[in-house]
């Protein structure tokens, strides 16, 4: 039976192996094209980059889910990364950048549990939601930087702002929450 494993032994690391490999399979042929489309039609309105933080959210999950299946400090930092590796490895559309922000969106989404291993036992509301905002502040400076989000007015950067912090809570914690509860519910 499947349960969550609260140290590092072979079956976590296939458990954060099975999460990284799906959450990539899913990055790449559910959430990317779902992406590819939203940014296309808001280019014809000029908010193209909004999409960028619309869905953001939706790529910082196997962080908190890999917490989720093994409570211990660094889960979310494997899982995430390893997600990233299989979507840039599937032909993901950022190449091997997507390494690099999968590192930082697992290492952030960790600040929520860190450093206190009960914190990752109990797996509460209130630490994925600080994971989830300290997961989009550090993407999102990230994402300046890399991308020249700073040739864009501040009133577009505000509200990429505000979408991706509203898409992270959305999907990085509460969706992943909810996700929890039924497999808690199914496995009782």
């Amino acid at each position: 039976m499947l349960k969550r494993e609260g140290k590092w032994n072979v079956k976590a690391v296939i458990l954060i192996a099975l999460i990284g490999i799906i959450m990539g399979v899913v990055y790449t042929y559910v959430f990317n094209p779902l992406y590819n489309s939203t940014k296309f039609a808001l280019n014809f309105v000029g908010l193209g980059p909004l999409a960028d933080e619309i869905y953001s959210g939706l790529w910082y999950m196997a962080a908190p889910l890999a917490m989720y299946f093994v409570p211990t400090i660094g889960s979310g930092l494997i899982g995430e990364t390893l997600a990233a590796t299989v979507e840039m490895a599937f032909g993901g559309q950022w190449g091997a950048l997507t390494i690099i922000e999968g590192a930082v969106q697992g290492a952030f989404n960790e600040i929520g549990f860190f450093p206190k291993k009960e914190r990752y036992d109990r797996y509460s509301w209130t630490s994925l939601i600080i994971g989830a905002i300290c997961c989009h502040i550090a993407a999102f400076v990230m994402c300046y930087f890399l991308y020249g989000w700073s040739a864009y007015k501040p009133v577009l950067l505000i509200e990429m702002f505000i979408a991706g912090l509203i898409s992270s809570v959305v999907f990085d914690a509460v969706l992943v929450k909810l996700i929890t509860k039924l497999f808690d519910k199914a496995m009782a």
